[in-house]
């Protein structure tokens, strides 16, 4: 039998009921509300973590690009007084008895002012460059303006050596020095991310190849590797450095090769053969190059000075060497002459290696001396001379292989193929090499094993984890 309710007591009970009924919704809604609030937030958190590295990469932009200009504008000036004041009106119109025994004057002076007034200071640029990148030791302004002079003295009179060392120094000089400097202007701008602009811009800016100082600038710090998160402030500081530079001296190409020669399996062919040759005379220069570079760095007085004299005396016979091969002075200065000169087809295979070697033997010598200057130049000779003789004694494309052999003997020696091929093409203005350029520079690059004309790099770094936190 049922028991009858109230019209009132159903009316509570169904109250009760809907209450229990909301709370136990509410209850098991509870975790959709926190999913709801996680993904909000983590939204959130991804939109501000853009909105950041936004940010972070304007200042990056806009602090590599002050770096790079001011550097084209530097390294301008230091080219300038380098080969055209001191050099072309000082120097090259010495009689030959005097020009032969310039070199070693200018050996003399780098060293005392080194000792002197640089207090001790080592004659490496690039190389600065590298301990800086790996160590994240900041470089000193007067340390620059010491070894700018020192360069100026090497170069200026004379010196087998290239502008390219003192103008990246200079470059990574600012970018390291410019943060802290001037901390309002650059504000939280990463000083090891404006180091690598500004040695990009002064490799592109001495070079006029805005593409080479980016590439280079990452790719020379390690073997086989490239420096990571470092690509936008070196395209962006190359680039600005670049236009720097071409607004004071012009865009003309610096070795303007003429002509785009059609590439055969022959001449594909001809390019890893020479990529092999090229390897064994980098092999061979970078082991002299390191042993210059021990000399050099010995600290004792009494070395320091019989150094300088023999280097001086070798420097002076090497130059009559190659007056009496040539009736051209050749072994002097960083050599884009030398370049020009090898394009004659009347020069013999024989006057080209003896050419080649000569020119080897004055950078080691100007390098064990103490003398301050980059490397890049003298391989890129190297390569040109070794390139146009490899060409002739095969029959094949001279200003074709002479390119090639640049591209081959600056990779193997620098460990920087794809620098070295983009140098080809900038430096040409003929794109049309890269491909023979490419198969000359990755045989000598796996040729090459682990020499180097530096020290300084760093073995590849397996994995594609990330950075190591002693990276800039």
């Amino acid at each position: 039998m049922g028991v009858a309710v109230p019209a009132q007591h159903e009316f509570a009970v169904d109250a009760a009921l809907g209450v229990s009924s909301v709370l136990t919704r509410l209850t098991c809604s509870k975790p959709l509300i926190a999913a709801g609030r996680h993904v909000r937030s983590t939204a959130m958190s991804r939109r501000d973590q853009l909105l950041g590295l936004a940010g972070r990469s304007r200042q990056v932009v806009v602090a590599a690009a002050l770096v790079g200009a001011v550097t084209g504008f530097a390294v301008a000036g230091f080219e300038r007084l380098t080969l055209n004041g001191v050099f072309d009106h000082a120097v090259a119109h010495l009689p030959l008895w005097l020009l032969a025994f310039a070199p070693g004057v200018g050996l003399v002076v780098a060293n005392l002012w080194l000792r002197g007034p640089g207090r001790g200071l080592s004659p490496s640029t690039s190389d600065a460059y590298l301990e800086a990148f790996h160590h994240g030791a900041p470089l000193r302004l007067r340390a620059l303006v010491h070894r700018l002079i020192a360069a100026v003295a090497t170069l200026g009179s004379g010196g087998a050596l290239g502008l390219e060392g003192p103008s990246m120094y200079l470059g990574a000089t600012i970018g390291s020095v410019a943060p802290r400097r001037f901390h309002r202007l650059f504000g939280a701008a990463d000083p090891n991310l404006l180091l690598v602009a500004g040695a990009a811009a002064g490799i592109a800016a001495i070079f006029k190849a805005p593409a080479t100082g980016a590439i280079f600038a990452i790719e020379v710090p390690y073997q086989d590797d490239f420096a990571r998160r470092m690509l936008l402030p070196a395209l962006v500081g190359a680039a600005s450095g670049y236009v720097a530079l071409a607004a004071v001296n012009g865009t003309s190409p610096l070795f303007p090769i003429s002509g785009s020669p059609p590439i055969s399996f022959s001449d594909l062919a001809g390019a890893a053969a020479l990529g092999i040759a090229a390897a064994a005379g980098a092999r061979a220069f970078a082991g002299l190059l390191l042993r210059a570079k021990r000399v050099a760095e010995s600290p004792q007085l009494g070395v320091r000075i019989a150094r300088v004299i023999a280097a001086a005396g070798t420097i002076a016979a090497l130059f009559v060497l190659g007056r009496i091969l040539t009736g051209e002075s050749l072994v002097l200065n960083p050599g884009y002459g030398v370049v020009n000169w090898a394009l004659d087809p009347k020069r013999g295979v024989a006057l080209l290696l003896a050419i080649l070697v000569l020119r080897c033997l004055a950078t080691g010598a100007t390098v064990a001396g103490g003398g301050v200057g980059g490397l890049f130049v003298p391989l890129v000779v190297a390569g040109a001379l070794l390139g146009r003789a490899f060409g002739a004694a095969f029959g094949l494309d001279e200003s074709l292989f002479l390119v090639l052999g640049v591209a081959a003997f600056l990779g193997a020696g620098y460990r920087v193929p794809l620098a070295a091929v983009v140098f080809v093409a900038e430096s040409t203005g003929r794109p049309g090499f890269v491909v023979p350029g490419l198969i000359a520079a990755v045989v000598a690059e796996i040729c090459m094993g682990d020499a180097s004309v530096t020290a300084y790099q760093l073995p590849p770094r397996f994995g594609g984890g990330p950075a190591s936190t002693e990276e800039p």
